[in-house]
């Protein structure tokens, strides 16, 4: 009896650290320099579109900051039966940014067009969706609209935001979870293999602009919940606005010296609700992000300008009244 249950308690430790061997993340490299773009965009030569390899089945691309400001990040995941693309890029034209030519370029195969790729995004907004036009008349190519009810519908989010949807990439999957805030479409990527969470504008180093608190709120706790229970090995962003030093590059520039790194962390998903119960409609800042309300601060900017326009017109008002009064009081006098 004693051997039987020695060797049922040695059968279970092999089952359960194989089992921890095989749910570790696949490790991969961002040990990367991307490219800063220019302060003169015209006179410097550039590469449209950077490709980072992070293990031999995932790919970083990133639109030069010269082509187009928002430079952004997209990325492809290649499975055994067919590959994913996440964001499409910013510029339409595939004379300056050919998204679509490069990606395609990337995928197994001697002929890699016939490689079914399914094209996705993590939200609607154009600059992560105007690359669409390159990928429609290619074969083997199924693009998913960005609009809110093609989303819902095409990942079978019935109890939208609830819920977690799953890509299967043949031997690779693929989670997708609601986190409705910056827009109110607006999805993340996790991937089984490599335990990245490519998190679109919702998390990012840099500006987490918020169209509605209340939902972003929730999106971070309910990310901050998966996190716990599943290995990040990186949370990877649409964009990195920030230097080394923290300070914000400014809005529309081509030229990003001193890049940190892309990557966030397990501890900055974890920070995430943090720092937005703490978020007072207008700006909060974190180390590796900055939380900032659009609508809200366009409101105070009004807000301020009316008082500031208010307090003038009184102040006036009250100037020449008081020119008027002086000016009676001097011809009784006379």
């Amino acid at each position: 009896m004693v051997r039987i249950c020695v060797l049922a308690a040695v059968v279970f430790y092999v089952l359960r650290t194989t089992s921890l061997a095989w749910s570790q993340p696949v490790t991969g490299s961002m040990d990367v320099h991307w490219d800063e773009g220019a302060v003169d965009c015209a006179a410097s030569p550039i590469a449209p579109i950077q490709v980072h390899r992070y293990e031999p089945q995932t790919f970083v691309l990133r639109v030069n900051p010269c082509r187009h400001f928002e430079a952004n990040f997209v990325y492809l995941l290649v499975g055994s039966k067919r590959a994913l693309l996440i964001d499409t890029g910013p510029v339409a034209d595939p004379t300056e940014v050919p998204i679509a030519r490069t990606v395609i370029g990337l995928l197994p195969g001697e002929d890699s067009s016939k490689f079914p790729l399914l094209v996705v995004h993590t939200h609607e907004h154009r600059d992560h969706r105007a690359g669409d036009p390159q990928f429609q008349s290619l074969l083997s190519v199924q693009l998913v609209s960005s609009d809110f009810e093609k989303v819902r519908g095409f990942f079978g989010f019935n109890t939208w935001p609830n819920g977690i949807a799953h890509i299967d990439l043949g031997d690779r999957i693929v989670d997708v979870i609601p986190t409705p805030g910056h827009t109110s479409a607006h999805i993340v990527f996790y991937d089984n293999r490599t335990g990245l969470l490519l998190s679109g504008d919702f998390l990012l180093p840099g500006r987490l602009t918020i169209e509605d608190t209340d939902a972003s709120k929730e999106s971070a706790e309910r990310i901050a919940r998966f996190a716990s229970a599943h290995p990040i090995r990186y949370a990877l962003g649409s964009h990195n606005e920030l230097d080394i030093a923290g300070s914000l590059y400014d809005e529309g520039s081509h030229y990003h010296p001193s890049e940190r790194p892309l990557q966030l962390t397990q501890e900055d998903v974890l920070a995430l609700p943090v720092t937005l119960d703490r978020f007072n409609g207008f700006y909060a800042r974190h180390p590796n992000f900055v939380l900032t309300h659009p609508v809200h601060n366009l409101l105070l900017l009004v807000a301020v300008a009316a008082a500031v326009l208010l307090l003038s017109v009184l102040m006036a008002r009250q100037y020449f009244k008081h020119r008027r009064r002086k000016k009676s009081d001097l011809v009784r006098q006379l």
